[in-house]
């Protein structure tokens, strides 16, 4: 039986992120923060709402935020999941040109077009900024231009990046809400308004990233929850559980790709 959480690279770029793997089986039912953008190798990944409904396969998906699903990776060589912060410009006309409901399929011609780059970036190993441009070039695809019709508020946006700096220390709504100069009423409701969600779960997803990213360069689990701001590593572990379906030890995150292009 293939591992539940697959074998690969973690790429971040400001505003997203991608996992680009090979031996991902299925996924138990969970939901998170971001857009989620995921296609194989082949044609026929599967996903579903619930246990009660039927599994229905894709070219590609494309979830909304906070939609729970399962994934159904079996039939793949090798697949990618690309996150897209919601708040950003490209989360917000992913939204509204494709999320009435909670899981779109991508176009076909997208995902013919423009999904193999992707893995042969990956598997050639070139470099991060490869993997990242290739990803990129998928969500540009797909929004095909359009601008949003809200661009998010620029106090939310420098609470998110005073958030990313701090992610190793405790944050709470009021020093949050400081930082964009609101009392912590006004900007409860503003980032709520903003984001679609509380100002917790998304400092929980900064949190994940931080890992991940402490992951990538070789971080012991513990030392990583720890300089994310967890507890500990089962807090971690419990946690990654509820929010992504499976414990951060099963993605078996590999090192570092290079950090560019050679003789780029």
């Amino acid at each position: 039986m293939r591992p539940i959480g697959g074998t690969g690279n973690f790429v971040p770029w400001d505003g997203g992120c991608a996992f680009v793997g090979r031996d991902v089986s299925v996924v138990p039912e969970h939901s998170h923060y971001a857009i989620q953008i995921t296609f194989g190798s082949e044609p026929g990944i599967r996903f579903r709402a619930s246990a009660a409904d039927p599994w229905t396969a894709y070219g590609g998906a494309i979830i909304a935020s906070r939609q729970p699903h399962s994934m159904d990776a079996r039939a793949m060589r090798a697949n990618a999941v690309l996150f897209v912060e919601p708040e950003t410009r490209e989360g917000r006309a992913l939204a509204e040109r494709y999320l009435t409901a909670g899981i779109a399929p991508m176009p076909d011609d997208v995902v013919s077009r423009m999904a193999p780059a992707v893995f042969a970036a990956w598997q050639d190993r070139r470099s991060a900024r490869a993997v990242a441009e290739a990803a990129r070039a998928v969500i540009n695809a797909l929004t095909g231009g359009l601008e949003p019709s809200v661009v998010s508020d620029p106090r939310i946006l420098r609470a998110m990046a005073h958030i990313k700096s701090h992610i190793d220390a405790p944050l709470t709504l009021e020093a949050v809400a400081a930082e964009a100069y609101l009392s912590p009423s006004r900007f409860r409701h503003l980032f709520v308004e903003q984001t679609g969600m509380a100002l917790r779960p998304y400092i929980l997803w900064r949190r994940f990233l931080r890992v991940w990213e402490l992951l990538t360069a070789g971080e012991s689990l513990s030392s990583a929850a720890h300089r994310a701001g967890f507890a500990d590593a089962a807090h971690l572990t419990r946690t990654s559980r509820r929010v992504f379906g499976i414990p951060p030890s099963a993605l078996r995150i590999a090192g570092a790709l290079p950090a560019d292009d050679v003789g780029s």
